[in-house]
């Protein structure tokens, strides 16, 4: 299922602030939908900054439903928090890669 950039509106903050720069090495915290418990899960797992997470969804081809999927089990993300997850790393893609 194909996402259409989300207009400011509909974003938060986070997200307008994390797609605006280079990722560098940021948390896996400062991503859209992960916060200190599911980035605490994704940390114990070894995906402690925000460009370890990237390059899953890039394994993963960025395929929305693979991805979303894949963060659901592995750090218990629900269907918003992974929603948030994709479209940002999704569209920082299309900015930066």
């Amino acid at each position: 299922m194909a996402m259409k950039p989300a207009d400011n509106s509909t974003t938060t903050k986070k997200h307008r602030d994390f797609v605006s720069e280079p990722m560098s090495k940021k948390s896996v915290k400062a991503l859209p939908g992960i916060g200190d418990v599911r980035g605490g899960r994704l940390e114990d797992k070894g995906f402690d900054k925000a460009y370890v997470v990237l390059g899953q969804f890039l394994v993963l081809k960025k395929n929305e439903d693979l991805f979303k999927e894949w963060l659901k089990d592995i750090c218990g993300a629900n269907t918003k928090q992974s929603q948030d997850c994709y479209i940002c790393l999704k569209e920082w893609c299309d900015a930066f890669l």
